[in-house]
């Protein structure tokens, strides 16, 4: 009797996640296509925003796949950033990377919702809407970015500190380029509320920032 060859090919739970995510975002071309080819185009020409931030706003099936997609590759990246600066007990890879992916989740909706129940509080719901909207869009357009660097972390340049540090600079300049639209596009509302925004900024934005950084710093020490 011939030997019968067998190769077997087990795809591993990152290659789904990175597989899933692209899902995700061919799905919105696909289906909103041209609205992706506005949205691709995002850091470089704001068209996209003026199109779309006063007509389904945050609840939009586009929205959600992006942000899908982005939730995906943000979890990804976060997971491949930690296994380099730090050790994940063997076997336990994708429970950390579960942990990540809930928290960011819970993070992103119950700021949301807090930024929504303020707008509701002090009847200003359309313009934090439009706020959110533009957040939104930048932080899920950064997606693209962390999933070449996934892709770059997990075929190619692997426990790569610079893949690592060069992507955050570039989420970094991206969501940048939507807080400098937002700021400018607001300015008005901004000057007329300066105190709640400044608490805004503490609250929802800075605080998570050095809360994840002390934690860091802790468990690097």
């Amino acid at each position: 009797m011939e030997a019968i060859l067998r190769n077997d090919y087990t795809v591993d739970w990152i290659t789904i996640i990175l597989f899933s995510s692209i899902f995700f975002m061919v799905l919105a071309k696909t289906t909103f296509y041209s609205r992706f080819l506005n949205y691709i185009i995002l850091p470089f020409n704001n068209k996209y925003i003026f199109l779309y931030q006063k007509k389904d706003k945050l609840f939009n099936w586009f929205s959600i796949f992006f942000s899908i997609f982005q939730l995906l590759n943000f979890s990804l990246f976060l997971y491949f950033a930690y296994t380099i600066f730090f050790k994940i007990p063997e076997g336990q890879q994708f429970v950390a990377y579960s942990i990540i992916f809930i928290s960011l989740f819970l993070f992103f909706t119950i700021k949301i919702l807090l930024q929504l129940g303020n707008g509701f509080i002090f009847n200003i719901n359309k313009i934090i809407a439009e706020i959110i909207f533009k957040k939104l869009s930048y932080l899920n357009y950064s997606g693209i970015v962390m999933l070449f660097a996934n892709l770059l972390l997990n075929f190619v340049f692997r426990e790569s500190k610079a893949v690592v540090f060069i992507s955050l600079l570039l989420v970094f300049l991206i969501n940048a380029i939507g807080w400098t639209t937002t700021l400018r596009n607001h300015q008005k509302f901004i000057a007329s509320n300066f105190v709640y925004f400044i608490l805004y900024l503490c609250a929802l934005e800075i605080a998570p920032i050095i809360i994840v950084g002390n934690y860091l710093i802790d468990r690097n020490l």
